[in-house]
């Protein structure tokens, strides 16, 4: 199984092992927030979940990873790139950078440290050109994040229905 370490985290694929763990991330309201969609009900549907992220690793090579304290073991979150085939924001087969934390691991630099790492891998092991991320107008930590590892604000596009902050970061 392919994994990426930092020096707190390990980030892998994500395994059905990983469901209780997306599901406690994924039915917390407060984790939702800023992302416009329903927290699951029920476990089955972090187990879909799941199921979804491994098609996108089996077609696409890349997706949204399970991160892993690496002292601990435990399940703190996901981060990673999906890869868009589809035309968004007039582009395609674009990447973009994604994360997301159970809130006992917010402020703890976990985020910043997993999303500086995924640039890395984006430009020194896929050897792509130019990342984007999307937030919330509101959602000024997660936009700070994406500044510490170097994303620019670009302009306010719709994003699956919402106006949000569109960011780009390039290999230069």
């Amino acid at each position: 199984m392919k994994q990426i370490e930092t020096e707190r985290l390990i980030m892998r694929e994500f395994d059905l092992a990983d469901a209780e763990g997306l599901f406690e991330l994924d039915s917390n309201p407060d984790v939702l927030k800023f992302i416009g969609i329903d927290t699951v009900k029920k476990i089955q549907e972090s187990e879909d979940m799941i199921r979804v992220l491994q098609k996108q690793y089996a077609e696409n090579g890349i997706g949204r990873w399970a991160v892993i304290g690496k002292s601990t073991g435990e399940f703190m979150g996901w981060s990673g790139l999906k890869l868009y085939r589809e035309r968004i924001n007039n582009q395609t087969n674009i990447y973009e950078l994604g994360y997301r934390f159970i809130p006992r691991f917010w402020g703890k630099g976990f985020a910043t440290e997993s999303a500086r790492a995924w640039v890395n891998y984006a430009f020194e092991e896929l050897k792509i050109d130019k990342l984007f991320a999307v937030t919330d107008f509101e959602h000024d930590s997660s936009k700070n994040v994406l500044h510490k590892v170097g994303f620019k604000d670009i302009e306010v596009v719709n994003y699956h229905g919402e106006d949000v902050n569109w960011l780009e970061v390039t290999k230069d």
